[in-house]
């Protein structure tokens, strides 16, 4: 859990999850350009990957390869497990 925590730390690893919730199964390429011409982000393609990486490593992302090309997909399964934990002991407690 604390690797999601890592994860959504960093603004820039915040932005391609907001990318990946608005158009889900982006390239590299396709979130670089994103990134740069929505949120004026000037990181390199080797920074963006490595955010990638981190968020896949979090399981906040999903990899999916068609030949040559790696498409990145958003994982909610990670906050939907953080919501539980914190909201389900509220809807024990209610008479």
């Amino acid at each position: 859990m604390s690797d999601v925590f890592k994860a959504l730390a960093d603004p820039t690893r915040r932005a391609i999850l907001d990318e990946l919730a608005d158009h889900d199964g982006q390239t590299l390429f396709e979130i670089c350009t994103r990134l740069t011409g929505k949120h004026g982000l000037g990181s390199s393609r080797q920074a963006i990957s490595q955010h990638l990486e981190l968020l896949e490593g979090a399981g906040l992302v999903e990899v999916r390869r068609d030949g040559r090309y790696k498409f990145h997909h958003l994982n909610t399964g990670p906050l939907e497990h953080l919501l539980d934990r914190w909201l389900e002991p509220e809807a024990e407690e209610s008479p």
